[in-house]
């Protein structure tokens, strides 16, 4: 990204230009679909932020750990992974205002972000608070949507078809009548709402339409017919993906993993 330096930021300190704040897609989890450009961006970094949970290791540094310079400066946003509420506010207020600094010192910092930055993505927070000081940059990632459709090897969709993306914790009064105005459909959330969902699609006569991945392209991936998934609920990372379209693409009985 290219600009006039005279109008750019400048840190309080030093006076020279602020650093660039990127926002760096890693794609669904494979290291191999982290693009070019994300991958130089994380190899050349004096600073990297990413999102963590408070226990146990974060996914997005995983993603990158083989990019990530060993003498760069690690930012972990320690993010509570529960179902009860957490003051999520503090916890990207805080560190803005970690990154901020570093911005302001004339670094660029590189936050890392599962799948892409601005597709449900945890980045959209730090970009609210920090994107109106510093001069910023999207590098956008394979989503989990286009991930899980190559999975299951089956269109997103296709031609004029209306293609939705529904959360699994909508009402079920709400999903049903997303799904039954849309030709196709992703269902993302799904966790502890796979049971209901799997139920609700059944109900619709959908059930040989849909599919279910979960971890796309990690080792630990599964991918099969909604029908055989036999679980209450799904791990964080999973999608169900409905599509109404020909009749060639319904899924077959077997499941693939």
């Amino acid at each position: 990204m290219s600009a006039d330096p005279a109008h750019l930021p400048t840190g309080p300190s030093t006076g020279k230009p602020s650093g660039t704040l990127y926002g760096v897609g890693l794609g669904p989890g494979d290291p191999e679909l982290m693009t070019l450009k994300a991958h130089r961006l994380i190899s050349n970094a004096r600073v990297i932020a990413y999102p963590a949970p408070d226990d146990g290791a974060s996914f997005a540094r995983s993603i990158a750990a083989d990019a990530i310079p060993a003498q760069a400066r690690e930012i972990p946003i320690v993010v509570p992974m529960r179902v009860a509420r957490f003051p999520a506010k503090a916890v990207y207020d805080r560190a803005s205002a970690e990154i901020a600094a570093e911005l302001e010192a004339g670094e660029d910092v590189v936050v890392l972000c599962e799948g892409d930055p601005f597709f449900y993505g945890s980045f959209m927070y730090l970009f609210e608070r920090l994107g109106g000081r510093f001069r910023a940059e999207i590098v956008p990632g394979v989503t989990s949507l286009t991930a899980c459709a190559a999975r299951l090897a089956r269109p997103l969709t296709a031609r004029n078809d209306v293609l939705t993306v529904l959360p699994g914790p909508l009402p079920d009064a709400d999903l049903r009548a997303r799904i039954g105005a849309a030709q196709a459909v992703a269902i993302m959330k799904v966790g502890r709402h796979l049971e209901r969902l799997r139920r609700l699609i059944a109900d619709m006569g959908l059930l040989a339409h849909a599919g279910y991945v979960e971890r796309a392209t990690l080792d630990s991936e599964r991918v099969a017919p909604l029908a055989e998934v036999s679980a209450d609920a799904a791990p964080y990372f999973s999608m169900i993906l409905i599509y109404k379209g020909d009749e060639a693409w319904m899924l077959p009985p077997q499941s693939s993993s």
